[in-house]
């Protein structure tokens, strides 16, 4: 009998899947026929996404070493994937109006995100984008920030500590994201959410129901059903809708209470500097809960799953090569001038800005991880109205333009033979000098007009965290033929966790 469903399984799906192409292949073929144009290889459709979800990254990776740039089709449009730097720097940047998020990426992201800087174009966009910019070129933000990130680095240095004593496996990742929330709402709200030691249990239902809905947010983009789930309120939209309830009830409280908060302190005859960004914003007389709401989303969700994702994968491949590991052990104690036992906090004081900076190959270490396994492994614009690329192949209005860093990470033809090799030296001159990639070619950060306002905030952030832990400890995995593999969500995350083991360092 179960042999019996499989194969009747594999026959509807085989017939799904050709009547879906065949009606796709006569739609585009329609189109374009009448129009003298050239348009990019079909390398297959959008069925071959859901079917393939699981894997997602891994089957564009191999579609993208066999064609710089090509199509997958649906319905009512084709999705260009494009992993030539120049393709990419025409849309991001050349013909940057007429590339956005458009209505499709705008409907998919809506619903968590709102009309924040990530989810919408134009004047939303440009008024956003210049609030955020100012608030980030802050020397305020900047002292801020850091501060939290050595309290937080402390905190989860602690927390190893125990493990490490005890003997006991740790799950890293985990901590990598709480702390990493724990710090993006310290700055951004001014909350202690203290999701570490959950000691906050309403910050803690927060922190859960936002990563629920960030990958049921993710799987729309493959769920062509999602939208009739929506209405029915059934299924993965009926449990998204439930997350983003909790998620904005939480939110908007803060932003009540934080309202009230500077309000009283305009009121007071002593000024008070507040280093969050919430209380920047209110100052500025920006009280619409909704807009503080929707920007708020967005700088977490950019502050959060990014930094923890990229420390996990950081420390999974320093574990990997545990050469590097000890090398980057001692520039931190010669950049923190370390000359015997020290502890986290103490070692944490001496992480300096001037130390930051002279941690080199940390940055090269952290940079080439970015470049191996970006936090957000996939991007899209939506194309506005007609247009050629400059490889001389057209895009029409309506077509997604879609790159995928996690594949680009991958390429040959970009970074070499050793191109799937984890090697921090590559980006160093012969003189050993850092050396700064093109944004179009290492696009971990996006690039043009709408490059990543976080990303010095992003780097020093990691930079302490790593600096703390790699000072205080050596790390190992608690499966030593551990093979990581990635959750397909909107950030790039290993699936099962990072579990290793932690022992003190000892300065010889």
């Amino acid at each position: 009998m179960d042999l019996l469903f499989v194969l009747s399984s594999l026959v509807l799906f085989a017939l799904v899947s050709l009547s879906f192409a065949a009606i796709v292949i006569k739609i585009h073929g329609r189109r374009l026929s009448n129009k003298k144009r050239r348009y990019h290889p079909v390398a297959g459709t959008v069925l071959d996404h859901l079917f393939n979800y699981h894997k997602l990254l891994d089957f564009i990776t191999e579609r993208t070493r066999q064609r710089k740039t090509y199509r997958m089709l649906s319905f009512l449009r084709a999705e260009v994937y494009t992993a030539d730097p120049v393709n990419i720097e025409h849309f991001l940047a050349g013909n940057f109006t007429n590339y956005g998020k458009g209505w499709y990426h705008h409907s998919v992201l809506s619903d968590l995100l709102g009309d924040g800087i990530f989810t919408v174009d134009g004047v939303k966009w440009k008024h956003q984008r210049k609030a955020a910019s100012y608030q980030f070129s802050t020397r305020l933000l900047k002292d801020f920030s850091s501060s939290v990130f050595r309290s937080n680095a402390v905190k989860l240095a602690g927390m190893v500590s125990e493990a490490a004593i005890s003997n006991n496996a740790i799950e890293l990742q985990d901590l990598f994201m709480k702390s990493a929330l724990d710090s993006v709402f310290k700055v951004v709200l001014g909350v202690e959410l203290d999701t570490m030691y959950g000691t906050y249990e309403e910050g803690t239902r927060f922190s859960n129901a936002f990563d629920e809905a960030s990958a049921i947010t993710s799987y729309r983009y493959v769920d062509v059903f999602w939208k009739i789930k929506r209405l029915l309120n059934i299924g993965s939209e009926a449990v998204l809708r439930n997350n983003v309830r909790v998620v904005d009830q939480f939110v908007y409280k803060v932003i009540r209470t934080k309202i009230q908060q500077v309000q009283k302190q305009q009121d007071d005859d002593s000024p008070v500097v507040n280093g969050d960004i919430l209380s920047r914003f209110i100052e500025l007389k920006e009280t619409n809960p909704t807009y503080l709401k929707d920007i708020i989303l967005s700088f977490i969700i950019a502050g959060k799953d990014t930094t923890g994702s990229t420390l996990s994968w950081f420390v999974y491949l320093l574990c990997k090569h545990p050469h590097i590991q000890e090398k980057i052990a001692q520039e931190i104690w010669e950049a923190t001038k370390v000359q015997g036992g020290i502890t986290s906090e103490e070692l944490a004081a001496r992480v300096t800005e001037d130390a930051l900076e002279k941690m080199q190959y940390l940055h090269a270490a952290l940079t080439e991880t970015l470049r191996l396994y970006p936090a957000i492994p996939l991007e899209g614009k939506f194309c506005f109205s007609d247009d050629v690329l400059p490889d001389g192949f057209n895009v029409r209005k309506g077509d997604l333009m879609v790159f995928c860093p996690y594949a680009m990470g991958r390429m040959k033809y970009l970074w070499g033979d050793d191109a799937e090799s984890f090697k921090p030296e590559r980006w160093f001159d012969h003189n050993g000098i850092f050396q700064h990639e093109s944004s179009f070619k290492l696009t971990a950060f996006q690039a043009g007009p709408r490059i990543c306002l976080g990303k010095e905030f992003a780097y020093r952030q990691m930079k302490i965290f790593a600096a703390v832990l790699l000072g205080c400890f050596k790390l190992r995995l608690a499966d030593q033929k551990q093979s990581a593999k990635h959750r397909s969500m909107l950030t790039l995350q290993i699936d099962g966790g990072l579990h290793v083991l932690a022992s003190h360092r000892l300065r010889l």
